[in-house]
């Protein structure tokens, strides 16, 4: 059951799903999003962990917000109009070129109801493990994300907040990946 699954550096990749300009002005929390999205990001550079982004009809719901398109200028964007990524033949082809260690995936972003809900089944499908960034993804009504968790939890889905992924992929205090993380954790 992927609740009892430990985040591995070399099994995991962190999906960034459709944080956009004019999507995130509707979500909830929409800044505690970002922030935490933003660290897991720069916690997924610095333990090499790749890192795959899209975006939901860029030409009409915009782009990244600003503070994360910053942090994710070296990763490649996959426009989709599907809300299952794993339905996009990018998203699909940008998993399967992913290193064959890989088998977790750690969703973030938007919508956590729609989008995340039904990439993370179609990604249990596909055999991986999920992990949710619980206070990394939200949706436009505070009651849906809530009940998102709820089925995440219940599908035995691994449901964390960012930090606590950030300290499992740590593993211990005093190293350099520590310090180069600790003030983004502060």
């Amino acid at each position: 059951m992927d609740a009892y699954l430990t985040i591995e550096r070399k099994r995991c990749a962190l999906m960034i799903i459709d944080p956009q300009e004019k999507l995130m002005k509707a979500i909830h929390k929409a800044d505690e999003v970002i922030k935490n999205t933003a660290l897991m990001i720069r916690a997924a550079k610095e333990f090499s962990i790749p890192i795959i982004a899209t975006t939901q009809y860029k030409k009409g719901i915009g782009p990244i917000v600003p503070e994360l398109q910053e942090l994710l200028e070296d990763v490649n964007e996959i426009d989709k109009v599907e809300f299952d990524a794993f339905l996009n033949h990018g998203f699909y082809s940008a998993l399967k070129a992913l290193p064959s260690s890989v088998d977790t995936l750690i969703l973030t972003g938007v919508e956590a109801h729609i989008c995340i809900h039904q990439t993370a089944l179609s990604g249990k499908r596909h055999g991986y493990h999920i992990a949710i960034c619980q206070d990394a993804v939200s949706s436009r009504n505070k009651r849906h994300k809530k009940i998102a968790i709820q089925n995440f939890r219940a599908l035995g889905f691994k449901v964390c907040p960012a930090e606590t992924f950030v300290f499992e992929l740590l593993g211990r205090a005093g190293t350099q990946e520590f310090k180069n993380l600790l003030p983004y954790i502060k």
